[in-house]
């Protein structure tokens, strides 16, 4: 289903399809053209339009935009996926529609036909600290100006990031045109014949442009929704282990649960689990605790979502054009986010901590009344080695835990003296989806196997030989399964 942006209603989800080739359309223009008449009329020092940057604030210059974009395009490492380029280009697309950027709304169509024709700027991984994403937005400039050339989906995105050296801008068509297609919905493809999208920035766009976080709010919303699909399976991975040891569902009871996200998931659960017939009169944390910790992780992760939804639906520009003025502010920093993100992947280390906790159980005769590690016949190792994954994949979730925000930076001859590096935060989002993603398909490999061997209903299509074998064909088809068991 084609996204329409609106610059006001942009949520994780829609980030998620549109990068991965839903479709996009525009909304009004409305508040977008009028920051941009508003802009033509300023008069005065206008940082950025009048003036240099950074250090060079208090520096006239005029005609200068388009020497910045050449001069702040350089970023450094691999080039980043498809997918998290087309995000980027939703987000600012969409904070340009909120209007405040004073950029000519004549550009928002030409982006519109990039994204879905699948056309991708070739945005490097290195070079942004959480106060704009410079780099990768002057990148996309240079695109639109013709002086590098798109990325088209039939292309692989890294090709030629390894030796080093900047991309080419050989082949590119003149910069004077602004052809770009139709800006309608339907799913990204390049036809033969359409015109690559350009579009002859003035200078007076060249900052105002590049004033964002964009690609940072791309990997966080992308990373939001991920996380959000897996943590949603990981309830219904813990019930399936839940009935493999008979676990009590006493801690599941309305009576107990306290504050909404606790409560929620004890009602999930429940419904999922169905009945048992406890042994114990009390089962580990990893059952026990299992609304309270999870609770929490959800609690984080809707903090993070609506701290990204409120950043991708405002106008971050410095300056910002309202209210017939240039407004001089610092709302291009992103510590809201960064501090969210931190808070979102500490959590995510908790209840990956107690699905790992669960596997113990379920490899533990104590708990299920079958032989150590769920062998075939005594002896055997059966899924022993699930642990030793489990912790592996566990170990590199608390390694992406770790908090940027302790970090700090003085630039530009000390006139910027902090930075969030919420970058980095979003990309280590990003990257604990594949740990906990594996943390979870142990336990469901395990789960499964247990509730088989004691003869209680299972429907999913996993391998049911008990031989001893690898078991990596297993873990790959419990990934796969984990967004379809989503409630």
């Amino acid at each position: 289903m084609t996204v329409v942006l609106d610059g006001a209603h942009l949520t994780c989800e829609q980030v998620d399809r549109a990068a991965h080739g839903s479709g996009i359309a525009l909304g009004s223009t409305g508040r977008a053209e009028a920051a941009w008449r508003m802009a033509g009329l300023l008069n005065g020092p206008v940082y950025g339009r009048t003036t240099g940057v950074g250090a060079n604030k208090d520096v006239a210059a005029e005609d200068t935009g388009l020497d910045l974009l050449r001069s702040h395009a350089g970023g450094a490492g691999p080039v980043i996926e498809a997918f998290r380029a087309r995000a980027t280009l939703v987000v600012r697309l969409n904070q340009l529609l909120a209007g405040g950027s004073g950029v000519d709304p004549a550009l928002l169509p030409v982006l519109a036909a990039a994204v879905n024709r699948g056309l991708t700027p070739p945005i490097r991984t290195y070079g942004a600290i959480g106060t704009g994403d410079l780099t990768a937005l002057a990148t996309t400039a240079l695109c639109l100006l013709g002086e590098f050339p798109w990325t088209s989906p039939s292309e692989d995105v890294r090709t030629g990031a390894r030796t080093g050296n900047p991309p080419s801008a050989s082949g590119v068509g003149s910069t004077a045109g602004s052809g770009a297609g139709s800006a309608g919905g339907g799913p990204p493809g390049t036809r033969a014949g359409d015109p690559v999208p350009r579009f002859a920035l003035a200078s007076g766009d060249a900052l105002p442009f590049i004033s964002s976080g964009a690609a940072t709010l791309a990997d966080a919303a992308l990373a939001c929704h991920r996380l959000g699909v897996l943590l949603s399976a990981a309830t219904a991975v813990a019930a399936r282990s839940f009935r493999a040891i008979e676990a009590s569902l006493e801690p599941l009871s309305p009576v107990v649960q306290r504050g909404p996200e606790q409560t929620e998931v004890a009602t999930g659960l429940r419904a999922l689990v169905g009945s048992t017939s406890p042994r114990r009169v009390q089962d580990p944390y990893g059952y026990r605790a299992f609304p309270q910790v999870h609770g929490a992780v959800l609690d984080a992760l809707g903090r993070a979502e609506r701290t990204i939804a409120e950043e991708m639906n405002a106008a971050p520009e410095n300056p910002l054009i309202a209210d017939g003025r240039a407004w001089h502010n610092g709302n291009f920093h992103s510590a809201r986010v960064a501090l969210a993100l931190d808070a979102l992947r500490a959590a995510l280390v908790q209840t990956a901590t107690l699905s790992a906790a669960r596997l113990a159980t379920l490899n533990d005769p104590a708990h299920t009344g079958l032989l150590p590690f769920l062998a075939e016949r005594p002896g055997l190792s059966g899924v022993m080695i699930l642990e030793y994954v489990a912790h592996s994949a566990l170990g590199e979730l608390r390694h992406l835990a770790a908090p940027v925000t302790l970090g700090g930076a003085v630039l530009s001859l000390g006139t910027e003296d902090h930075a969030s590096f919420t970058p980095q935060a979003a990309r280590s989002a990003l990257a604990a989806a594949e740990p906990l993603e594996i943390v979870l398909a142990c336990e469901l490999v395990a789960s499964v196997r247990a509730l088989r061997r004691r003869g209680l209903p299972c429907d999913l299509p996993l391998d049911p030989a008990m031989e001893d074998r690898p078991l990596d064909a297993d873990l790959d088809a419990a990934r796969g399964l984990l967004p379809g068991l989503v409630p």
